[in-house]
């Protein structure tokens, strides 16, 4: 039995890739509110039930893609001699390659992983379809959690298999499982995270990335960016917008396309780039820091407890969450001297939630371009990216060898509502049932979005607005 420790007390000196992050190149504050001071200022019941909270918003501030593929094998023009990750489907290594027999491992870094040979190894990736598709390690194979004893018979004895989830919680206890069942299984430490952080590259890549906004993805990106900022009036001359960044695809390229609308200078507005923490693990910050730092984008960071606040808390902990988020940027944004907030949802967005609404809803109602602030007297939300395709977003982000968080939840891997193996959600099943209906109707989509515009009140039993509730038979005589 070759022992994990006298192994790896064999190999050169090598250091373990450290977690803390890096100096942000940015401003920072923080404010802390408690769930009662929050509650009283920025999140009244008249707020939990006005337009201003989307169903898209019961899950989280960046949602899964659609199940688009993801490249295997990407060529990202990394610093790959530097990279101590980049080699785990290569037949090299940095130090001798050892062909697997038997381990005691039960947890294994990346750095010791790329010490195995490759064919001795699978990695099995226990995220649900969708996260998968957001992004993976090369050469990992996708079977979610709830589908893993399932299919545990076709996987080889031979091999050692190596569970990733997203940070290294959830996959611990399966590969235990495995294990009692008599195959060869650890956990990857770190997770998919993990590997994801040793993809960033120091190098920047702004420049390529504003390029392909202005050439490769001019049309699908930029066009109808500015298409949205034009028919909805999104951006006026002497705004002053807080361009809020979760640090997903969404909004990542919402404030690249936002420096674009400026460097065209059509007319004069300022904006400010805002990230708020609201109780990230250190890991999720880095990500965040490093991209917006190979991006060019200055961001302005401030800090909050909402994690903290919500994370006893039972019933829809991530509708509160995104709740407690949206006045924190009100606020923020308000202190900033800003008067409007603008977020990254994007055109499939809009069209889930309207078929959320009216099947789990009950309701005909959309996610706005622009709404007034109920409780912050002044403030706008606008939503530039009403008009943008997740797909083009995805091929954007994988074009320029992007690598972007999910969900920066820090109890995502232990909260019953955000596990990886939770497929059960509203969000998921819509998104399913949109892609069966475009394979009948490819225009589906197209549709749902119209349907909204379209709306004639003459054919509706009743309809709501400011003043109450209306029926057809208000008006059903006197229009005889």
């Amino acid at each position: 039995m070759l022992n994990k420790q006298n192994f790896f007390d064999q190999r050169d000196n090598q250091t373990q890739e450290e977690s803390s992050y890096l100096e942000p190149k940015c401003s920072t504050t923080t404010k802390e509110l408690t769930f009662e001071e929050h509650a009283i200022e920025g999140l009244s019941f008249d707020e939990l039930s006005s337009d201003e909270i989307s169903t898209d918003e019961l899950s989280s501030d960046e949602n899964p893609s659609d199940g688009l593929p993801f490249d295997e094998n990407p060529s990202d023009g990394l610093p790959f001699d530097e990279n101590p990750f980049d080699k785990l489907s290569s037949s090299e290594s940095s130090c001798d390659a050892v062909s697997f027999d038997a381990f005691s491992f039960d947890e294994l870094s990346f750095e010791e992983l790329r010490s195995l040979a490759p064919d001795t190894y699978q990695i099995i990736d226990i995220r649900d379809e969708y996260a998968f598709a957001y992004g993976h390690i090369p050469g990992a194979m996708n079977v979610p959690l709830e589908e893993l004893f399932n299919r545990a018979e076709g996987f080889s004895r031979e091999k050692l298999l190596v569970l990733c989830c997203k940070s290294g919680n959830v996959s611990r206890e399966p590969a235990g499982e495995l294990r009692k069942k008599g195959f060869h299984a650890a956990s990857l430490s770190g997770g998919y995270y993990a590997w994801m952080r040793s993809r960033l590259s120091q190098g920047n890549k702004a420049k390529k990335a504003e390029q392909s906004i202005r050439k490769t993805f001019h049309k699908d990106l930029w066009s109808r960016f500015a298409q949205a900022v034009r028919k909805y009036d999104l951006v006026q001359p002497g705004d002053r917008i807080a361009v809020c960044i979760s640090g997903g695809k969404d909004s990542m390229l919402m404030a690249k396309l936002f420096q674009e609308l400026q460097w065209h200078r059509k007319f004069p507005f300022e904006v400010v780039f805002l990230v708020m923490d609201p109780g990230y693990s250190p890991e999720n910050r880095e990500i965040i820091e490093k991209n917006a730092d190979a991006l060019s984008i200055p961001i302005h960071v401030f800090e909050s407890n909402i994690f903290e606040s919500v994370y006893h808390v039972e019933k829809n902990p991530c509708y509160l969450c995104a709740r407690m988020r949206r006045g924190y940027l009100y606020r923020e944004a308000q202190a900033l001297d800003c008067n409007k907030i603008a977020l990254g949802h994007h055109y499939d967005d809009v069209i889930e939630t309207i078929l959320m609404g009216m099947l789990y809803g009950g309701q005909v109602q959309t996610m706005m371009p622009k709404l007034h602030s109920t409780n912050f007297p002044g403030m706008e939300l606008i939503r530039p990216m009403y008009l943008i395709r997740e797909a083009d977003i995805l091929r954007w982000r994988d074009y320029n060898e992007l690598h972007f968080i999910q969900c920066a939840c820090r109890f995502t891997d232990t909260c019953t509502t955000c596990n990886p193996g939770n497929t059960g959600s509203k969000r998921v099943e819509i998104k399913n049932l949109i892609r069966q209906m475009k394979e009948v109707n490819p225009q589906v989509e197209y549709n749902i979005f119209r349907s909204v515009e379209h709306v004639n009140l003459q054919t509706v039993i009743g309809y709501k607005d400011q003043d109450g509730l209306h029926s057809f038979l208000d008006t059903y005589d006197r229009d005889q």
